[in-house]
């Protein structure tokens, strides 16, 4: 878990660093507080208000000494004269960016039908990036909720943004199920949880073997679906054929 920033810890200037990049001061404060910044964990507690824009900005010029780097004529080349520029946009504020904002709200609704069958939500798309290429992950998730009468209900809805969540950081595909199981575990308390995902990873499609049907096919079972394989083969008979 994140550890809790004070509000006016977070809205107070740093002091005597004008120029120093904003990654650097969110880096310092991540290290100041022990908190690990891997590829798929979110940072938002450490993100100031207006750094992430500020954070765009320093992206695209990074980006721009990227592109000078692959002998691109950025002021002559009329189709990547603002892709620098584009990039940042889409990993700050799009494919990453479940690592900079903070978790989506979920309006709950305790169980007073005291529901306690099995329920499906799926299929959902996910998409996300491999950590070692960032290359696309595409695919398909299917979750599977054993709830008790103190479960939390959530809409059908939220499983998807809680995906998102999740999934737009660079990923690999086996922790980011886990990760989303623990949020949904931890959020809801069922008895029992189960999810499955299969995705088109393009590391292997676009690169390396460029194998065009290869697909990746995990789950995570937690609760009953652990204990019951009658439950669990259930699960799994009611998922729509994959393919």
């Amino acid at each position: 878990m994140l550890r809790k920033i004070d509000t006016a810890e977070r809205t107070e200037p740093d002091a005597g660093d004008e120029g120093t990049p904003v990654s650097v001061k969110i880096r310092e404060r991540l290290l100041a507080a022990r908190q690990r910044f891997n590829a798929n964990d979110n940072i938002a507690e450490f993100i100031r208000p207006g750094e992430l824009e500020r954070l765009l900005d320093e992206v695209e010029v990074k980006m721009k000494d990227v592109l000078e780097s692959l002998v691109i004529d950025l002021e002559n080349d009329h189709n990547t004269e603002n892709t620098a520029r584009r990039v940042a946009k889409m990993y700050v504020n799009e494919v990453f960016k479940g690592r900079y904002v903070t978790p989506p709200s979920l309006t709950e609704f305790p169980n007073a039908e005291h529901l306690n069958e099995l329920m499906i939500v799926g299929p959902i798309t996910v998409r996300s990036a491999c950590s070692h290429h960032f290359c696309p992950i595409i695919g398909k998730l299917w979750i599977g909720v054993m709830p008790n009468e103190k479960t939390n209900v959530i809409g059908l809805s939220k499983y998807a943004r809680l995906a998102e969540w999740v999934m737009s950081r660079p990923q690999i595909q086996e922790e980011a199920v886990v990760q989303l199981a623990d949020l949904i575990q931890e959020r809801t308390q069922p008895d029992g949880l189960a999810l499955v995902v299969e995705a088109e990873h393009f590391c292997m499609q676009w690169r390396g073997v460029k194998e065009m049907d290869s697909k990746m096919i995990n789950s995570v079972m937690r609760g009953v679906f652990l204990k019951d394989s009658n439950l669990r083969r259930e699960f799994l008979a009611l998922i729509p054929r994959r393919g």
